[in-house]
């Protein structure tokens, strides 16, 4: 094994984040990661639970001084979203993640890092082995599945969880105490696929549209990126000559801004040049109006060759659809200043030999909004002669002003630093929602290091970051017998 880290401060901290990140952990994948976690609290000595969901909770005893205090819940989750560059050779079910130090920031290679959320892995791991460490009861608790829908968090039996302040530790800026997040559902909308055979005397394009940021779904929406399965809807809808239409496929994950979508066209022979020319115009276009917020979008179209086509039924409802579904911000807060209120990412394009799908992450601090959106996209789905499946919905989590913890966290920061922290709404889905409903008696923050671009493969991660907000957390846990 590496040690790329190896030295780097707080060495705990990023000794076990090493070690995770040679754990293949994608949502879905997490038995490897779950089993390692429930070894790890074992040969601690810890009380640990690993339940169906393969969730873990470890649990460690007050130090001296502290078993009066709340119990306190360090939470984060053990999965990652699994996005690489296209000519990245790497096999997220079976490969480790390749980590490099640039200055002073930690990066993978080719991939994302995973520090959403292995950072919080890492330091409560580095909690539960610190022998030096001054603390009321800990229960450390690592959820499953949280990017692809939070069915880890959802099936938790929060009766088994003791402590009454959630200390989250998913969040992605250094100085923000996250005090209330989106609720969200993953909402699925397919089309019935047609085809017929292709006619001998055309030609198959492969229409590629690349070069993206991309993005976190949540967090980025408001940075106006483009979405590459939303250009391809508006690139096959303005095209100049008529064509067929045999594939699209566009996005990997709902929760993160596609940066890729293929299609393959079929033009008529003498229409292959006039197609790549107009093509080139509209990308063109795109770059024009994303200059400032996407500028390395690229267009290539290739000959390719194909047996079958969508029949015209099928190819307008698809093209229908990808124009219309709702996509981007919907509405901005009146309340909190530049806060998304409501948002939409078809973050998935995909073609089977049946169907045609577009997968959505829908977000909203107010469920009203979130139901309206989702039935905009079921009326659109069944007017289209399709059907919507809404999947994984879970709750906002609503700000509890002037909590106790709140008042720790804010005294803490300012007796460390000097300066306030500022407290705010995200949009993006964290799982203290669902916590909070499981267990109303505890109060929930939000706190973590600065990342950047999560959920593409150029996320990372800064180191001395990540050491102050260590600092952080040891000083809020050690000063909780003062209140």
């Amino acid at each position: 094994m590496e040690n790329v880290l190896n030295g780097i401060q707080p060495e705990l901290v990023f000794k076990y984040f090493e070690e995770i990140s040679h754990i293949p952990r994608g949502s879905g994948n997490e038995k490897a990661i779950s089993d390692y976690l429930k070894k790890f609290g074992e040969d601690l000595g810890l009380e640990t639970i690993q339940d169906d969901s393969l969730n873990i909770i470890i649990r460690k005893p007050a130090t001296k001084g502290y078993e009066n205090c709340p119990g306190v819940i360090l939470q984060g989750h053990m999965d990652m979203v699994c996005e690489k560059n296209k000519d990245t050779d790497h096999n997220f079910v079976t490969d480790p993640i390749k980590l490099r130090v640039e200055d002073d920031m930690i990066y993978a290679t080719g991939t994302t890092l995973g520090a959403d959320n292995g950072i919080a892995v890492a330091m409560g791991m580095a909690v539960l082995a610190s022998n030096n460490l001054e603390h009321p009861a800990i229960e450390v608790l690592i959820t499953t599945d949280e990017e692809a829908g939070m069915s880890g968090a959802m099936a938790l039996d929060g009766s088994l969880l003791k402590g009454q302040y959630i200390i989250n530790l998913d969040s992605e800026e250094e100085g923000y105490l996250l005090v209330s997040c989106a609720g969200g559902v993953t909402a699925l909308s397919e089309l019935n696929a047609e085809y017929t055979n292709v006619d001998s005397n055309k030609q198959a394009l492969l229409v590629e549209i690349k070069g993206l940021l991309g993005g976190h779904s949540g967090m980025d929406i408001i940075k106006q990126r483009a979405n590459s399965n939303r250009l391809m809807g508006r690139l096959l809808n303005l095209l100049c000559i008529d064509y067929d239409l045999a594939k699209i496929q566009g996005g990997s994950k709902n929760n993160a801004i596609p940066r890729e979508c293929e299609a393959i066209i079929v033009v008529d022979k003498n229409d292959v040049e006039k197609t790549k020319n107009c093509i080139n115009e509209i990308m063109n276009i795109f770059k024009h109006e994303f200059s400032t917020s996407d500028p390395g979008i690229n267009i290539e179209c290739t000959e390719t060759t194909v047996d079958k086509v969508f029949t015209d039924k099928t190819k307008i409802t698809v093209i229908n659809l990808l124009n219309l579904i709702p996509n981007g911000i919907q509405t901005m807060s009146m309340d909190i200043e530049g806060l998304v209120e409501s948002s939409t990412n078809l973050g998935v394009v995909h073609t089977t030999e049946n169907s045609v799908t577009f997968e959505c992450a829908v977000r909203s601090s107010i469920k009203t909004l979130k139901d309206d959106i989702t039935n905009k996209m079921d009326l659109l789905a069944t007017s289209l002669g399709g059907k919507l499946i809404l999947d994984s919905d879970y709750p906002a989590w609503e700000y509890a002003k002037g909590s106790k913890l709140e008042e720790i966290c804010i005294d803490t920061y300012e007796k460390l630093t000097g300066k306030k922290p500022i407290i705010m709404a995200i949009h993006a889905g964290l799982e203290c929602g669902l916590l909070l409903d499981k267990m109303p008696h505890a109060q929930a923050i939000s706190l973590g290091p600065d990342m950047f671009e999560v959920h593409t493969p150029n996320e990372h991660l800064n180191i001395s970051s990540t050491k102050r907000t260590w600092d952080y957390l040891v000083a809020i846990l050690k000063g909780m017998n003062q209140y």
